[in-house]
């Protein structure tokens, strides 16, 4: 008797979802399809390449920019300039990533999406029409304010889909990063400065002809309109339980379990605030961050650098090329990436795991980078071959390292915890990008003016630096300081 009267009590025990609840409704979708949610993940691909496009496009272009607005007063001085542009970005969203991972936490993540792709609309096209050095720092920096994206998504990623689908979730968050290569650098190099290279479309007197470098950012701002209205089709995944205050068959039905489901709220509303204070704490979260944060640094320099390396005078140390040669190279690179993860990254996580990989791609990335200042020495044809399979073998093994940093992070966190714990990390990489142009940029600039040191001379010290950092990120991510779960080792 007594099993059988505690059988109706087992069979309530069921999950209950609330109907005015956007997280449960999207949960229940999860439990009740098992496929892949294509479509949503199609939304998030579309967003996370909108944020992406402003970081990337100008590369091919800013050592330029600096040069027309006139505030260097050598040559020589124009990386140095161009740093402080390149960090703005990283500065402004340092300033406010936590602040919009707690908006995310508390309000859903779909409005900081919504805010989030405004700001690249407006202030990504106020940057093209820049007319003095200090509105192009201003510009970016609200932009980077304003444009929370990076943490919210991530958490978004792995919320909109089954647990089983949630790393191919992160890696999309990582993929539209590698379309922004191919398309961002291209808009870059192709459509700046379009009255010199197309006049017979582009007229002097024309705003494009006005303002040189107006024409790539409002490309890209044409993309985030249309991601703009791609954010209507977003559901929202952030669980509003409170709000709920109706006589539904759900609410009846989670009523009726009584002091045990009280418990079970007061149990689990307890154990979130303990956790929520213990994040910085959370020894597997900040080794991760860390791990993350120093090939942030390293990566964000390399762009800063290469580009300004690449386009700079051969007796400078560069190799003399123009911003279409500079956007075609990270273009070929960007879609090598894209091909990489999407045919040949899954199979090899799936026999590796993703730290076997992530630490091969770091040693190899430093065998490489010590042949790029080798490269000035080429000419013709076999001076593109080489760049560009150099660029192409390095964006690839930026983006193995990455996507495990990012689903360390997620999984070193329960899923209330991401939106907060996606914050603190891209507050810390910010920091990180926003040192790593102003210091690259500082440091190429003095390179320049060095060409004759006996030891590391010129661009040998730039590369040389950008080696130290990847060793760096690569000794941590082994223990003690690094303590990897044995599910990521190997799938």
């Amino acid at each position: 008797m007594g099993n059988g009267a505690n059988e109706p009590l087992l069979a309530a025990k069921k999950k209950v979802y609330y109907e005015k609840c956007p997280g449960c409704r999207q949960e229940q979708k999860n439990d009740s399809h098992a496929g892949v949610p294509y479509l949503e993940f199609f939304y998030i691909w579309i967003v996370c390449l909108c944020s992406t496009l402003p970081i990337q496009s100008l590369f091919p272009y800013l050592y330029f920019m600096i040069r027309d607005l006139n505030v260097a007063e050598r040559e020589e001085d124009i990386g140095y300039y161009a740093g402080f542009v390149g960090a703005a970005y990283m500065f402004g969203r340092t300033l406010t990533a936590v602040l919009w991972g707690v908006v995310a936490d508390k309000y859903g993540r779909k409005p900081v999406i919504v805010i989030s792709i405004l700001s690249v609309i407006i202030f990504n096209t106020l940057f093209g029409l820049s007319t003095t050095y200090w509105m192009a720092i201003a510009t970016r920096a609200l932009l980077g304010f304003l444009c929370g994206l990076l943490g919210p998504i991530k958490a978004y990623a792995s919320e909109v889909c089954r647990k089983e689908h949630q790393a191919l979730g992160l890696s999309l968050v990582t993929s539209s990063r590698a379309i922004a290569l191919v398309v961002g650098p291209a808009i870059g190099g192709f459509l700046a400065q379009p009255a010199t290279k197309y006049p017979n479309i582009f007229s002097e007197n024309s705003i494009f002809g006005r303002f040189p470098y107006f024409l790539p950012s409002f490309a890209i701002s044409v993309i985030a309109i249309a991601a703009f209205v791609a954010c209507f089709w977003l559901p929202e995944t952030l669980h509003m339980h409170h709000d709920v205050e109706d006589g539904s068959v759900e609410s009846l039905e989670a009523s009726l379990s009584g002091s045990d489901s009280d418990v079970n709220a007061k149990a689990t509303e307890e154990s979130e605030v303990t956790s929520k204070r213990s994040l910085f704490t959370n020894w597997p979260l900040m080794a991760s961050i860390t791990v993350y944060c120093i090939f942030s640094l390293h990566d964000t320099a390399y762009a800063e650098i290469f580009s300004l390396w690449a386009v700079s005078a051969k007796k400078y140390g560069g190799l003399s090329f123009s911003s279409q040669d500079v956007g075609m190279v990270l273009s070929i690179s960007g879609f090598g990436v894209l091909v990489f993860q999407l045919l040949f990254y899954p199979p090899v996580v799936k026999r590796l795991g993703y730290i076997t990989p992530f630490r091969a791609a770091a040693v190899l990335s430093i065998a490489l980078l010590a042949t790029y200042p080798f490269m000035t020495n080429l000419s013709g044809f076999m001076l593109q071959l080489a760049v560009n399979s150099a660029s192409l073998l390095k964006n690839v093994f930026a983006a193995t390292i990455m996507t495990a940093c990012n689903i360390l992070q997620n999984i070193a966190v329960p899923q209330e915890q991401r939106g907060a714990a996606n914050g603190i990390s891209v507050t810390a990489m910010s920091i990180f990008k926003a040192i790593a142009p102003a210091g690259g940029g500082a440091i190429f600039s003095w390179a320049q003016k060095h060409q004759d040191l006996p030891l590391l001379p010129g661009d040998q010290m730039i590369f040389f630096i950008l080696i130290l950092v990847e060793a760096v990120g690569l000794i941590l991510s082994f223990k003690p300081f690094l303590r990897v779960p044995s599910s990521m080792t190997r799938s």
